[in-house]
């Protein structure tokens, strides 16, 4: 009798347990697969374009290059995978085969590939050499395979699906694991096609049988996801600049979607309404082209810039692919190496110390009062926890008491998306001094969503979800003092002579001299542009007002100010566009005629006679550069009749080094400059010129 009391009394307490079980929230909208959620984790990969295209300066090769011009001398696969892994990022797609048509793989659908060319006296294999890189350095690997093939003598026909097909077995089946199958979206057009040099056009809807390629990576591959325009998977952002939009869906309209999809804005923001999970990847280059040219290497993309994109990209809920142009020895060149490790650097100093672990956490509202989804899991340091509101309850506000005033100015905030993408629109608020201030107000969270704004002492953070697609699912949410953004000042003048100084963090402050000294913490304090009527050397250096710290001196030199120029006259070309060659900015020009004999030339009245000792000349800084002056002659006269020749010679290596060039002569009175263009790169015969200079004689 005795037992069949205690069973009946603890079948009871099992039935009100059971009945009490609070359940999570019902799943809301598409809902990403495995493989999905496992991208998602990811984050951050680099791209790596290195191909054909890479030993023929181009971006985009025609087909018709021989296997014999590929021929890296110091190709290490190891050294990319280092330098992946030591940047932070967790894998590598690399580009197996681009439009040109050319394999890095010894491929049995064509003969234009590696076993033909010859690095490793046809016997290599870039694939496998970076599958098994990759591994060594706990890498994910992944493949970009241009279903476009500007060689193929099939290409438009059903013949060629089946080579794209097979290339797509060989990639998948020889290699290891895979974690995402990349498709471009550039389809169809002109190539070499065979020798046929034609424009072909295909249906990118239709051609390449997506059904079949999409059903051999899930055979193959199970757990990769596949990149295209519009998936099935991973959308493209819609630009290839690293961004999202700050309202950022992880669902799209998917079967509206194709490659080359015209409405391509729309990738950038995803659809609220959307009918499947096609999440955002965000992809750019470290350099303006995708493959390495040399006459880039001054143009990567510097620490600021970099990092705005982490927090555009990242910060807004996509995944950051970040393109690496390996070089002609086959290595990622020193300069990428450099900007990378910046990066890396700044991103750790950024996220050093999470503030809000541990905190006490409040919450308007808890699905199930104390129980699995209170308000504590946010900061509880589990991803697989979160705070959950009841099923009518859409809206509501989260509050982390830090303890006492500390110092903010970063918030990371995800939501628990195995249950769908939810947030619609949020509010960020402090409380300061007693009193609440609102810091910003968004719209979507999604995976990740970070937030920059300027530091508060807060003693609590508040977020204030404001609407919702059903109840929320908050799985984390973070707090940091990021340290202010050290960077060397930068200085710009305009053409009336007024120089100003900048830094990228408004909370650091810079110290220059005039004299020629080095600056200190105790030089004047830029507060407001100079006005300088001379030639000058600015130094300058930027001070942390926090803590101290300061950059090394930046110097510039400044000759006498432009306001008085005028371009008098030109050889060819738009007069009235000509002033952009005088305008203080190297990333504007203007360029002479085309089919124009050169030598072309422009003369420029300087306003007043001046001694003059040299001249400087910047080539054009555009991705695809023209007219670059490679032999000249500059000519000086202080009345326009009269001309002597002041210097003229070769600008070594200005196409593969688009640097300021500047030439020094002997002391000669000028007040009208003639450069004149000898030669130019390029076969249109236009000579191109984004700034001039001169030198003078300092009195």
């Amino acid at each position: 009798m005795k037992n069949k009391t205690l069973f009946i009394a603890a079948l009871v307490v099992f039935s009100f347990v059971s009945c009490t079980k609070v359940e999570p929230p019902k799943p809301v909208g598409p809902l990403p697969a495995e493989r999905q959620l496992a991208w998602h984790d990811l984050q951050y990969y680099a791209f790596v374009h290195f191909n054909m295209n890479t030993f023929t300066n181009m971006e985009w090769g025609t087909g018709g290059e021989s296997p014999q011009q590929f021929d890296p001398t110091e190709l290490d696969t190891r050294q990319w995978a280092k330098v992946a892994k030591e940047a932070g990022m967790k894998g590598i797609i690399i580009t197996a085969k681009h439009h040109d048509g050319f394999c890095l793989w010894p491929t049995n659908t064509t003969e234009h590939s590696v076993k033909n060319s010859p690095w490793k006296d046809g016997n290599g294999d870039v694939i496998k050499d970076l599958s098994e890189a990759c591994a060594e350095y706990g890498l994910k690997f992944g493949i970009y395979l241009s279903p476009w093939d500007r060689h193929d003598k099939d290409y438009g026909n059903p013949e060629y699906v089946k080579k794209f097909h097979e290339q797509l077995r060989e990639l998948l089946t020889n290699y290891g694991e895979v974690f995402e199958v990349w498709f471009d979206g550039a389809n169809g057009g002109s190539g070499y096609y065979g020798g046929a040099n034609e424009t072909r056009k295909i249906d990118n809807k239709t051609y390449y049988e997506w059904d079949t390629a999409e059903a051999i990576v899930r055979e193959l591959q199970p757990n990769a996801v596949i990149f295209s325009d519009g998936g099935p998977d991973i959308r493209w952002v819609g630009n290839e600049e690293g961004w999202a939009n700050e309202t950022n869906w992880n669902i799209m309209r998917r079967d509206e979607i194709y490659p080359g999809w015209p409405r391509y804005v729309e990738l950038r923001s995803g659809h609220e309404d959307g009918t499947h999970w096609l999440p955002a990847e965000a992809d750019v280059s470290i350099r303006p082209g995708w493959y390495y040219h040399p006459r880039e290497d001054h143009q990567v993309k510097s620490l600021p810039i970099l990092l705005d994109i982490y927090y555009r990209s990242i910060g807004r809920n996509a995944n950051l692919l970040l393109n690496l142009p390996v070089d002609t020895r086959g290595l990622v060149h020193e300069e990428d190496v450099k900007q990378l490790m910046a990066l890396k650097e700044q991103l750790g100093k950024d996220f050093a110390n999470e503030l809000a672990q541990g905190k006490t956490v409040s919450a308007s509202d808890e699905r199930g009062k104390g129980g699995h989804f209170g308000a504590q899991n946010v900061n509880d340091g589990n991803s697989e926890t979160y705070w959950a509101t009841n099923d009518s309850i859409s809206r509501a506000m989260i509050t982390i008491d830090l303890g006492g005033p500390t110092e903010v100015n970063r918030i990371i905030i995800q939501e628990y998306i195995p249950l769908g993408q939810r947030v619609k629109r949020f509010i960020l608020d402090a409380e300061v001094d007693g009193e609440w201030v609102e810091i910003d107000g968004q719209t979507t969270v999604g995976y990740k969503r970070i937030l920059r704004f300027d530091t508060v002492e807060a003693t609590k953070i508040r977020v204030n979800f404001l609407d919702a697609k059903g109840p929320l699912a908050i799985s984390s949410i973070e707090l940091y003092r990021a340290p202010n953004l050290l960077t060397e000042p930068v200085a710009k003048r305009n053409r009336e002579g007024t120089i100003y100084l900048s830094v990228p963090d408004k909370n650091v402050d810079i110290h220059y001299t005039l004299d020629g000294s080095d600056p200190t913490k105790e030089s004047n304090k830029y507060e407001a542009p100079l006005l300088i009527s001379g030639p000058t050397s600015v130094k300058a250096i930027s001070v942390d007002p926090d803590n101290g710290q300061q950059t090394a001196p930046a110097e510039y030199y400044f000759d006498i100010p432009k306001k008085d120029w005028k371009v008098f006259w030109t050889s060819s070309g738009n007069l009235e566009d000509a002033h952009k060659m005088i305008d203080e900015d190297p990333y504007t020009f203007w360029a002479t005629d085309e089919g124009v004999n050169v030598p072309q030339e422009v003369i420029i009245d300087l306003g007043k006679v001046y001694g003059l000792k040299g001249f400087s000349y910047w080539p054009i800084q555009e991705r695809y550069p023209f007219g670059i002056i490679t032999n000249y002659e500059f000519l000086v006269s202080t009345d326009n009749k009269n001309w002597k020749p002041a210097a003229k010679g070769e600008f070594g290596n200005v196409v593969n080094n688009r640097i300021e060039q500047t030439v020094h002569f002997d002391v000669t009175k000028a007040r009208y400059v003639k450069l004149r263009g000898v030669t130019v790169d390029g076969d249109d015969l236009r000579a191109s010129f984004a700034e001039i200079g001169i030198i003078t004689v300092m009195e």
